[in-house]
């Protein structure tokens, strides 16, 4: 269990990677390593999230990014909003790179910690929750994370995240409906799903 992405303190040798990616117009540098989710490329998942990601009617405020992983989501949505973005994960290889990955990318409008879900939180209220959920961590912990963000938003403030639907979407979808009394498809790309949820 220990060399899960999802895993504390994944104790997988150190391989260091770097390249290049494109999200939401900005061109970003990251570095990544062994133990983290999708090392090598941003994954599918998480490309569909950033670009169906709308803050038009959000209202001030915060986003937290949750099971942040090595950057992608966090970092490339502080550079399209300008908003303060906080970023978490329990990986704490991947918090690292992630902090690192701020750094490389000169952002400095967010908050980068370990924290498992919400139990650690340091800019709540938020005007957005967004996540591509550890899918492989279980449906606990992914339900947990959608019916977590309710307390967590401002009035208004919205939860989006991806979810393959082979990886449970309809049940995800069905578990955000009983929680805010509302659930968008917002767009679905390859067989991922983008699930939003509004705090009236």
């Amino acid at each position: 269990m220990t060399n899960h992405y999802y895993s504390e303190k994944p104790e997988l040798a150190h391989d260091f990677v770097e390249w290049d990616f494109e999200l939401k117009g900005n061109r970003f540098h990251f570095v990544t390593d062994s133990g983290v989710f999708s090392r090598n490329t941003v994954d599918y998942g998480s490309r569909v999230l950033v670009e169906a990601f709308e803050e038009t009617n959000l209202p001030a405020g915060p986003i937290l990014d949750v099971g942040c992983g090595y950057g992608p989501i966090g970092l490339s949505l502080q550079k399209a909003t300008g908003r303060l973005v906080e970023m978490i994960d329990i990986n704490q290889r991947a918090v690292e790179l992630a902090q690192r990955n701020a750094e490389r990318n000169q952002i400095t409008q967010v908050k980068i910690h370990q924290s498992n879900i919400y139990q650690d939180l340091q800019a709540a209220p938020y005007a957005a929750i967004v996540s591509n959920p550890p899918i492989r961590a279980g449906k606990t912990v992914v339900h947990e994370i959608l019916t977590g963000a309710f307390d967590h938003l401002l009035a208004e403030g919205s939860l989006t995240v991806v979810i393959q639907k082979k990886q449970g979407a309809p049940s995800a979808k069905k578990k955000m409906m009983e929680v805010f009394g509302n659930c968008e498809t917002v767009s679905k790309d390859k067989g991922y799903y983008i699930l939003r949820s509004v705090k009236n």
